[in-house]
């Protein structure tokens, strides 16, 4: 003999809940929202020289940033000297002034190498960018 109750558990067994995948969803998504306002956006760290008589550039740039380790930069991408070449030859064509952007530690002839490749591809007006001394 069956029982009016057995029916009506083997009929609510058909149906799946949802609330128990529901919750674990929510719970991801709280823990990958915490851990990742934590995670440090990777960038290139630039100590730049000191100067009492610089003066501040209005002009839209093209920054060629030149790491300590004496790596070349433009916006956050390595370049080979063949890229530079090319990307210089490119802001010569829009006129572009190049602001070079090198680390205090950075080697000297680095620095004149990147400045002697733009003027040597015609730009005229290569800067370099130094912190404000007070």
């Amino acid at each position: 003999m069956r029982f009016k109750r057995h029916m009506e558990i083997e009929k609510g067994l058909h149906q799946i809940d949802i609330t128990p995948l529901i919750d674990m969803v929510f719970q991801l998504l709280i823990f990958f929202m915490l851990t990742s306002s934590f995670i440090m956006q990777s960038g290139i760290k630039v100590n730049l020289p000191k100067s009492v008589t610089s003066d501040i550039v209005q002009e839209e740039n093209l920054v060629v940033t030149i790491s300590r380790e004496n790596v070349v930069y433009i916006e956050d991408k390595v370049l080979t000297t063949k890229e530079l070449r090319a990307v210089l030859a490119g802001a010569n064509k829009s006129k572009k002034p190049v602001l070079i952007n090198a680390d205090r530690r950075a080697n000297l002839g680095r620095v004149v190498e990147v400045w002697d490749m733009a003027r040597e591809l015609g730009i005229s007006q290569v800067n370099i960018a130094t912190d404000m001394g007070e």
